[in-house]
C-alpha cells in the first residue's frame, strides 16, 4: 500500500465519481481505477460500491475512510515537521479568528508577529467559531482565536483575556441617559454572529425589546455608519477604544463579558512558527 492509494480513495470518496476525481488528482480515471483496485486487494475488502450511479462507500471503505482522513492528516504535520526551521527564518502559519478581533487585535498582533519574524508567511480567515472548530478538525488551521464556552471534544481551548461588550456610538453623539441608551435604534451584527447571541440574550433577561434599525454581517461596515448616522451599535469596549470617531458608553445592568481564547486541535503539531505566534499573543 502506497500513500497515493489513500489519497486516490479520499478523491473518490468525496467526488463520488471516478471521472471528476481523476481530473482533480491530474491523473487518468484507468490509472485512478486501477490504483483503487489495488488497494483493496491488499486490504482484502471492497471499499466502493460501483453499482449504483454514483460511486458509494460500502461499510469496509467508511470505516477505512475515516482511518485513512486522520492519518493523511499526521503525515502532512509529519512534512511541515521536517521542513519547519526552528530558528524561525522561515516557515508558514494558518491563523482565523472571529471577526470581532480584526476590527483592534489583529493588526497590532500580527504588525509585531511580522516585525519580529518576517519570514514567516500567514495565511488569515476571518470565520465564525464552529467553522474555525470544524477546519481546526480537519488540520486546515493551525490555530484559531475565539471564544471560551462548549467545544468540540476535539479543540482545546486555553483562556487569553476578558473581553467586555459596550455600547458604541460615534465620538459626536450627544449623551442620554442610562436607560434611554437601551432605547436608542441600533445597527447589529446580524443572528449568524456570537456577539449578536450575546446581545440578544442580554435584552431578553433586561425585558428590553432593541429596536434594530439595521442588521449587517460585517463589523467595517458597522463601524462606518455608526461614525456616519446617529445609529448605535454593541461591540467589544477595545474596539471602540481603537477606532477614530467612536466612543463606549457605560450602561446599567453592564453589557456582558467574555473570555477570549486560543483554539488548536487536540495533539495537533505545534510548528515553530506556531509556537511563536501563540508566546506572543499571551505576552
Amino acid at each position: 500500500m502506497l500513500l497515493r492509494h489513500i489519497r486516490y480513495l479520499l478523491a473518490v470518496a468525496e467526488h463520488r465519481n471516478f471521472t471528476r476525481a481523476a481530473e482533480a488528482l491530474h491523473v487518468s480515471q484507468p490509472t485512478l481505477s486501477q490504483q483503487i483496485k489495488q488497494l483493496e486487494e491488499s486490504l482484502g475488502a471492497p471499499l466502493l460500491d460501483r453499482t449504483g450511479r454514483r460511486i458509494s462507500l460500502t461499510d469496509a471503505g467508511q470505516a477505512y475512510v475515516r482511518y485513512a482522513r486522520l492519518a493523511l492528516q499526521d503525515l502532512q504535520a509529519g512534512t511541515r515537521a521536517i521542513h519547519d526551521v526552528q530558528d524561525l527564518r522561515r516557515g508558514h502559519l494558518r491563523l482565523a479568528m472571529t471577526p470581532t478581533f480584526t476590527a483592534y487585535l489583529i493588526g497590532p498582533l500580527l504588525a509585531r508577529f511580522n516585525a519580529l519574524y518576517p519570514g514567516i508567511t500567514l495565511s488569515i480567515e476571518e470565520l465564525t467559531q464552529d467553522r474555525i472548530e470544524a477546519a481546526l478538525g480537519e488540520d486546515l488551521l493551525d490555530i484559531g482565536i475565539g471564544f471560551t464556552g462548549e467545544h468540540g471534544v476535539e479543540i482545546d481551548c486555553e483562556a487569553l483575556f476578558v473581553e467586555e461588550l459596550s455600547l458604541v456610538v460615534s465620538a459626536s453623539h450627544p449623551e442620554r441617559n442610562q436607560r434611554a441608551w437601551l432605547e436608542q435604534p441600533l445597527v447589529l451584527l446580524n443572528t449568524g454572529f456570537a456577539t449578536r447571541r450575546y446581545i440578544d440574550d442580554y435584552c431578553h433577561r433586561q425585558g428590553v425589546k432593541p429596536q434594530i434599525a439595521m442588521e449587517a454581517n460585517s463589523i467595517s461596515a458597522i463601524i462606518e455608519i455608526v461614525r456616519s448616522t446617529p445609529l448605535a451599535t454593541i461591540l467589544p469596549r477595545a474596539l471602540a477604544e481603537a477606532q477614530a470617531g467612536l466612543r463606549a458608553v457605560a450602561i446599567e445592568p453592564a453589557l456582558p463579558q467574555r473570555t477570549a481564547a486560543l483554539l488548536s486541535r487536540k495533539g495537533a503539531y505545534r510548528s515553530a512558527a506556531c509556537a511563536a505566534f501563540v508566546a506572543l499573543i499571551k505576552a
